[in-house]
């Protein structure tokens, strides 16, 4: 089966399992795990930021970082189809006690005029931007539309999230540096699990005062580990041997577009979005290819550390094969 339904099914290359059984370890609660502890600083220098935090999950980074930033009771804004909205069981509800209110917005940007336009939102609140925005497609958010978004949640008082679980992608993508988005907003999610392809792992970075803050979130969430830095290993690994390599990921999806007949201009990183006609993740299957779903409406078919060439060049007879039916 070639799998192309989500950038999580990787597994640890050799080198990365080497990494993670030569990690240095201690207790992470104790805040003695030095493979944890470079992490940490390494990656709180790349985004920009005073401090940063090693937590098992980005959807935990996501709910510690709300924890952090707000008050019970306001409001947590973004894009209606954002993982945090959609993907977290209501995590900002439950344990946060924020109002969750999302905004439609093209291709998962919100305007500096719809937060301008959110009702009972100030200090207390958070707005959540979401770079790749995983629901439109893995599309990038142009640092120029980023920045005005940030100056106008700054305007009403609000914090500003940025959930980067994709964020690499999208600073491969765009030829920056990944703090060109991380720097300018109070707390940045990072996933390792995805592009990356650590078993798991995610990082949240933003000011000291705040990180502090989140190791309260991270004990409550049941996010404190002890020997950590084996996790943490395979994340420093990611960071010197995956990231300029997502390019080829990039390539392989447009590839894969092109092949298909589709316009490889919605392509900006590695995911392919196909039209969910009756039938076609059934045949696509039948053929060997598994996608998965993007948003109603629509499939995905995303690539990978672990798809190459050869796998591109299989999907694409069996594709063209099946949406040719659907067309």
């Amino acid at each position: 089966m070639i799998e192309l339904h989500s950038d999580t099914v990787t597994r640890p290359t050799a080198g990365m399992l080497a990494a993670m059984a030569a990690a240095e370890v201690g207790d992470e609660q104790d805040r003695e795990d030095p493979t944890t502890n470079e992490l940490q600083r390494r990656m709180a220098e790349l985004l920009g930021h005073e401090a940063a935090l090693f937590l098992p999950t980005a959807t935990m980074a996501n709910q510690v970082a709300l924890r952090a930033l707000s008050r019970p009771g306001c409001k947590v804004v973004a894009e209606e189809r954002t993982h945090v909205l959609i993907y977290e069981w209501g995590g900002p509800a439950i344990h946060s006690g924020l109002v969750m209110h999302g905004l439609v917005a093209e291709a998962g940007r919100l305007t500096p005029e719809q937060i301008e336009a959110v009702d009972e939102l100030g200090p207390g609140g958070v707005v959540v931007l979401e770079n790749t925005h995983r629901s439109s497609g893995g599309h990038v958010w142009p640092l120029d539309d980023f920045g005005a978004a940030v100056a106008a949640t700054r305007e009403r008082g609000a914090a500003v999230h940025l959930d980067g679980a994709r964020l690499f992608n999208a600073a491969v993508a765009a030829g920056e540096p990944v703090s060109a988005w991380s720097s300018l907003t109070d707390t940045v999610t990072i996933c390792f699990s995805k592009g990356l392809g650590c078993p798991f792992g995610a990082v949240l970075a933003g000011p000291a005062e705040t990180i502090e803050h989140a190791w309260e979130g991270k004990f409550l969430l049941g996010g404190a580990l002890r020997q950590s830095g084996i996790a943490a290993a395979a994340m420093l690994y990611a960071l010197d041997h995956h990231v300029e390599r997502l390019a080829e990921d990039h390539a392989r999806a447009k590839r894969l577009t092109e092949g298909i007949g589709l316009d490889p201009a919605t392509v900006e990183t590695n995911f392919v979005s196909i039209r969910d006609d009756p039938g076609v993740r059934e045949g696509l299957a039948e053929r060997g290819v598994r996608v998965g779903g993007l948003r109603p409406g629509w499939l995905r078919a995303v690539t990978h550390l672990d798809i190459d060439d050869d796998d591109i060049d299989a999907a694409i007879p069996a594709m063209q094969e099946v949406l040719s039916v659907h067309a």
